[in-house]
Formats: C-alpha cells, sequence, structure tokens
C-alpha cells in the first residue's frame, strides 16, 4: 500500500485526511508520506524507505523513538494496567519527582494535552483575579482553546480578532495581542488595560512560528510589569520544558512565573500534559476550590511512567549537556555548508531545537521579522530532503527535534545529505 492511495482513503474518513493540519502537507505540493514503524532516530513508510526523523512527533521524544529503557517500562505497565478512573500510585510518583526538583512547581495538575493545561491555567488565572482579559503575544501558540486562537487586531495596541472560524468577537475580545520583543508597546498595553489583565501567557522560547529566541530584558520587564499591575504571569513550556534545559526556561532565564504548562516530553511520548505553580493558585482547582476540572484519562498510568522513566533517565545522564553539544555541531557543520554554496537559507537554534530560514543580519525574534519567501525555499528544500531520507517538520515555521538517540553518525549523515540537498535546489 502507498501514501498516496493511503491519503484518498483518509479524505474519506478525517478533515483533510488527517487528524492534526500540519501532518496534511498544505502548501508542499506533495502527498504526507504515512509511516508504519519508528525506531531511534528513524521512520520507516509504508513504502519501505528509511527517514532520519528531526520532528520526533513534534518534540516529546527527547530520547529518540522507542527508547529501550522507556518501552520496557511502559511494557511493564501495560501488563498491569492501562487505566484506572480512580486514584493510583504512578501519577504521584511523577507529581513529587516534579514538585521535589522544581521549586516552583509547588503543586500541579495532569491533563492529556498540552491545550487541556493551557485552557485550565487561563481559568485559574481568571478565577484567583477575578479579572476576564488575557494577553497573549503575536507567534506564541498556546494550543486550540476558543480565547487563543486569535491574532492582533487592526486597531489600538492590543486589540485582537479570531484566527479561526467558530470562534465568536466576545470570545476573541477578551484576549489581548502585542508583538514579541516590544517593550514600548508592551508597557502602552498594561497602562491602559492593566487592571484588566487576569495573566499574560507566553512561551519563554516561541518556538512554534519559527524559533524566535526572546532578549533577557524583554522577559524581565513582562514580569516586572505583571507584578506592578497584579496580573499572574503564565510561562507555557509545553514544548521548552525539560528540553532546553533539566528545568526548562525557568531555569535558564531565572524568571519565577506564577503558573507553568507542560507537555510532550513529560509524557515520553504518550499523551500527557500539567499545569501547576503556586499551591495557593493551585488550590482554587477542584475539589479543593470552586475552578472546575477533569478529565477522564487525566494522569493516564502509562504515559506517567513513560514520564517518569524518561525525565530519570535525562537527569541521570545530564543528557541536555549532549544534547546541546550535538545540536551545536551540527547547526555549525550545516551553517558552513550554507555559507559556502552562499544558498539564500541559514539556521537558529536553541539548546536542542533548530530551524531553517532565509538570510538575515540580526536573529528572528518576532514574526515580522521573518525573511519573505521562507515558505518557498522551504518548500524546495523539504522536498529535497525527503528524497534523500531526511524527513523534517513538514512546515516552513515548525522547528526541528534532536533526539539523544541522534548519534554524531547519524547527525553528520544527516548534514551531509541537508547540504547536498541545499546544492541542488539552490
Amino acid at each position: 500500500m502507498q501514501s498516496l492511495e493511503l491519503f484518498e482513503r483518509a479524505k474519506k474518513v478525517a478533515p483533510g485526511g488527517v487528524h492534526s493540519p500540519v501532518r496534511s502537507f498544505k502548501g508542499l505540493d506533495h502527498h504526507p508520506i504515512f509511516f508504519k514503524k519508528a525506531q531511534g532516530a528513524y521512520l520507516t513508510s509504508v513504502e519501505d524507505k528509511t527517514y532520519i526523523d528531526f520532528c520526533q512527533s513534534f518534540g516529546p521524544l527527547i530520547l529518540g523513538h522507542q527508547d529501550p529503557d522507556v518501552k520496557e517500562e511502559v511494557h511493564r505497565m501495560i501488563d498491569t494496567a492501562w487505566t484506572f478512573g480512580a486514584c493510583e500510585i504512578y501519577s504521584l510518583e511523577l507529581a513529587e519527582w516534579m514538585t521535589q526538583n522544581l521549586p516552583w512547581m509547588e503543586k500541579l495538575r495532569f491533563v492529556s494535552s498540552g491545550t487541556e493545561a493551557v485552557m485550565s491555567a487561563l481559568r485559574v488565572a481568571r478565577a484567583a483575579t477575578n479579572r476576564k482579559k488575557i494577553l497573549k503575544f503575536e507567534g506564541c501558540y498556546h494550543g486550540h482553546a476558543d480565547q487563543l486562537l486569535v491574532k492582533a487586531g487592526s486597531g489600538l495596541a492590543g486589540t485582537s480578532a479570531s484566527s479561526s472560524a467558530g470562534i465568536s468577537p466576545e470570545v476573541a475580545a477578551t484576549t489581548l495581542v502585542t508583538p514579541l520583543d516590544n517593550i514600548e508597546q508592551l508597557r502602552e498595553v498594561f497602562k491602559v488595560q492593566g487592571s484588566e489583565i487576569a495573566a499574560v501567557i507566553i512561551e519563554p522560547l516561541p518556538a512554534n512560528y519559527g524559533l524566535l529566541v526572546q532578549r533577557q530584558e524583554f522577559l524581565k520587564e513582562l514580569s516586572t510589569l505583571c507584578k506592578t499591575h497584579g496580573a499572574l504571569l503564565i510561562f507555557d513550556e509545553v514544548i521548552s520544558g525539560f528540553r532546553t534545559a533539566f528545568g526548562g526556561m525557568v531555569e535558564l532565564t531565572g524568571i519565577k512565573p506564577d503558573l507553568v504548562t507542560y507537555g510532550k516530553v513529560i509524557g515520553g511520548g504518550f499523551p500527557v500534559g500539567c499545569y501547576g505553580g503556586r499551591k495557593d493558585l493551585m488550590d482554587l482547582v477542584a475539589p479543593s476550590g470552586d475552578v472546575y476540572q477533569a478529565g477522564t484519562l487525566s494522569a493516564n498510568p502509562v504515559g506517567m511512567r513513560a514520564g517518569l522513566r524518561t525525565l530519570q533517565k535525562m537527569k541521570s545522564i545530564d543528557g541536555w549537556k549532549v544534547l546541546n553539544q550535538r545540536t551545536e555541531k551540527f547547526c555549525q557543520k550545516l551553517q558552513k555548508g550554507f555559507d559556502d554554496m552562499k544558498a539564500p537559507v541559514t539556521i537558529s537554534y536553541h539548546s536542542s531545537l533548530f530551524w531553517i530560514h532565509g538570510r538575515v543580519k540580526e536573529p528572528i525574534r518576532t514574526i515580522e521579522q521573518i525573511p519573505a519567501g521562507q515558505g518557498e525555499n522551504f518548500k524546495k528544500l523539504f522536498l529535497k530532503c525527503l528524497d534523500k531520507g531526511v524527513y523534517l517538520a513538514p512546515n516552513a515555521y515548525e522547528v526541528g527535534f534532536i533526539s539523544l538517540a541522534h548519534t554524531d553518525e547519524i547527525l553528520n549523515d544527516a548534514a551531509d545529505k541537508i547540504l547536498q540537498a541545499a546544492k541542488e535546489v539552490f
């Protein structure tokens, strides 16, 4: 069975033939590849072609596909129980491990996705402050809850409009939007509407619309303004949590948010999300308080065991140091190759994340700074990389992820293939 034939079948039973839009290869003039197997740093398609995988399920697989230690834990759990719908010891062990190792996580609640974690954290913030409005930043993605599928409006600073059909203007109006890396506009929004803002939510390392590494000064000013105006600060670390460092961006920036959301890595490849932070805020959540949130499969034991084993293994071997060194070496090799051939692309990276984009003179910190032609250049490079057996995330604005399964040998092979693809394209 070939991928194209499977895609035609899928379109008859699912919107666009997929269960998450980016998987559709939209805009790439190519049907999506259907995969049947994954191991370590590799994917195997239904055509039996092997690809070096830099998508890694969009970030959760920091150890790679089917890490043997995590796999053993998962098999043991499946032989024990699949789900309880009752109190159990497995979520307790992961919760204790996280709260003991992350000082800012005084209490937490497990859910099943990053979207659910963010949605719940915002509800807590509105209850705690008795305010309605949320401030987010253009270029940050926080899942598909209605209040966050908004974009900057055309009026005064902070105005917004929905970015999806099905979201009412009334809901969109409760979210303010301002640019990243613009302290002046940020101050203006707080000056005008600071008393109405329940919380500010930000990806401290925006990685859903390119890799937009933020200045420490901007993040510090944001924290200060939140404290001054009585708004809560929420760090969305669904991507960066346990990916950029053991303590994520909270550790790297030294900024302590009121609430943090996690996902991806903490599930070890299974559907797990989490929100937590200050004890007084989390005690507002039912049954301790009046903020209702529940989930049938929340704290699923398989995900709990996979997540705990993943985090324990990463910490025991200081996996972040290894990952960062490999990523830097890989990206520097790519950069030199792009420079030597005068290709119209360059590479940005942070910890074990990277992003290939058009050439710029200064670091890209806002979506407005992304060079023109990003989509077309990426499409050409992506398709040629696909031919050579390298699978990048199928979108010009998605980042790539490196796992511990990507050895130096594999990364050298991948870099050679990407550079050969770039040479043929550019």
